[in-house]
């Protein structure tokens, strides 16, 4: 049977690694199936992707899942389903190996956790486990064991993310030094992908890494670089894994549900020791300077304010006013406050409203309109400006003219990256500001235009 002719099952499609690599299969044209347990709340990507119902833990649900299955990703792991989560790991392994063996599927493929020694938290230790029972069950089993992933919306960088952005200093337990091999989101994918490729091996235990060594303490570090983040770590040797956990959930409590166990594996070291997945596959992952500028290009912390105007006329003649901002036209509501917060910004080096910058006639991507520059522009269509003065962060101010229904929805939205606590704290001081200001002028870029809006 070719690659073409596989019928491909994805375990835990809706969790994040599951999601991204279904949409990876699905992309380059292989036949997926996901498997959930509410399939009717979840939306398939575009392509040949079959959506079924399936819990490891209701063995008769498992049975047409795996009907006709060549190979099977199974991406499952209870960790935030309390304290008994270890054992519904093992019976979920134990349910599914057994109907993947009666189901004749082909090859299962595990992504586990890495590290080593008879000490193993709990956590490293459930996930080993599972992929024993896996690779026990008669079917053959391929088990990648990955240490920290890194990518927009994993846990463990969302952790890291949190924590940095929030907290100027930290206290840091001899645990956040532990080695670890940090590997990213892609490279993971790229490894459970290349396990279905011709003369891929059918079973083996394979440990993936990326190309640096670090630890926690050295992510923090280089993501508060990046995000040029000055942070203070101060080593203390007594806070234990646990009350680290709780002080994690006062900071970030979206994850300190399983916040605790991910840091009680954090203890053990997580490198790899078997280069054998280099030799084996031909993925060569990227560093930890690479990894972390992918997850920031597609995780940016916005702040969004959206406005919105219906207006009966065409998209064109609702953008017209859009294209004359700022300059001597100025913003169309309270030109005032717009020059005393170009005052304050040349007071703190920054360039101010730039009043004899030059524009064309027509807007072109990399001019200047005060202390904002083009960043993206489609006439009579969308404006999107990017804000040069000093903030502690990155902002964006965007204008669209969408034609809806015969007339035309004119959007302005105000988005903030916000960079540390700093940034946190100016957005929100200046919220009453944009609320006032941003509403105000949308309504005068309809009364310039000669309009009649009425608010959506």
């Amino acid at each position: 049977m070719s690659v073409d002719d596989k019928r491909i099952l994805v375990t835990g499609a809706s969790g994040y690694i599951g999601s991204l690599l279904l949409e990876r299969l699905a992309a380059a044209g292989h036949h997926a199936r996901a498997m959930l347990r509410k399939p009717q709340s979840f939306t398939p990507p575009d392509g040949d992707v079959q959506v079924v119902e399936g819990d490891v833990l209701q063995p008769r649900t498992l049975t047409a899942a795996l009907q006709g299955i060549s190979v099977a990703y199974y991406l499952i792991h209870a960790m935030g389903a309390g304290k008994q989560y270890a054992q519904r790991d093992r019976d979920g392994a134990i349910n599914f190996a057994r109907a993947a063996r009666e189901a004749g599927v082909g090859k299962i493929v595990y992504l586990g956790g890495l590290g080593s020694g008879d000490s193993l938290s709990a956590h490293l230790a459930s996930r080993q486990e599972v992929g024993r029972i896996l690779r026990e069950s008669g079917v053959p089993c391929v088990e990648f064991r990955a240490a920290v992933v890194i990518g927009a919306g994993s846990l463990s960088f969302d952790m890291v993310r949190a924590l940095v952005e929030r907290l100027p200093l930290m206290v840091t337990p001899r645990w956040v030094r532990v080695p670890t091999q940090p590997i990213a989101v892609d490279d993971v994918l790229a490894y459970l992908a290349a396990a279905l490729e011709p003369g891929a091996p059918v079973e083996g235990v394979f440990e993936i890494g990326g190309a640096d060594r670090t630890s926690y303490l050295g992510i923090m570090r280089h993501y508060a670089r990046k995000r040029g983040l000055r942070r203070l770590f101060i080593p203390v040797p007594v806070l234990t894994p646990s009350l680290s956990s709780l002080w994690l959930k006062l900071v970030t409590p979206l994850h300190a549900k399983v916040g605790r166990e991910l840091i009680e594996g954090v203890r053990n070291p997580t490198v790899v020791q078997d280069e054998s997945a280099l030799e084996t596959f031909d993925v060569r992952p990227a560093g930890i300077e690479a990894a972390l500028d992918a997850a920031m290009k597609t995780d940016r912390l916005y702040k969004r304010e959206v406005r919105s105007l219906s207006l009966p006329v065409e998209p064109k003649d609702a953008f017209a006013p859009v294209c004359c901002i700022g300059g001597q036209t100025g913003w169309y509501y309270a030109n005032w406050m717009w020059r005393l917060r170009g005052a304050l910004d040349r007071l703190v080096g920054g360039p101010g409203l730039r009043r004899d910058c030059i524009r064309g006639e027509v807007l072109q991507v990399g001019d200047q309109l005060d202390f904002w520059r083009v960043e993206e522009f489609v006439p009579d269509r969308l404006l999107r400006l990017r804000a040069e003065m000093k903030l502690p962060g990155t902002a964006f101010l965007q204008f669209e003219a969408l034609p809806e229904n015969g007339n035309t929805t004119l959007r302005q939205t105000a988005l903030f990256d916000p960079r540390g606590l700093g940034g946190r704290l100016y957005w929100a001081l200046m919220y009453p500001f944009h609320k006032l200001i941003f509403s105000r002028m949308l309504k005068r870029i309809a009364t310039r235009a000669g309009l009649q809006d009425s608010r959506r």
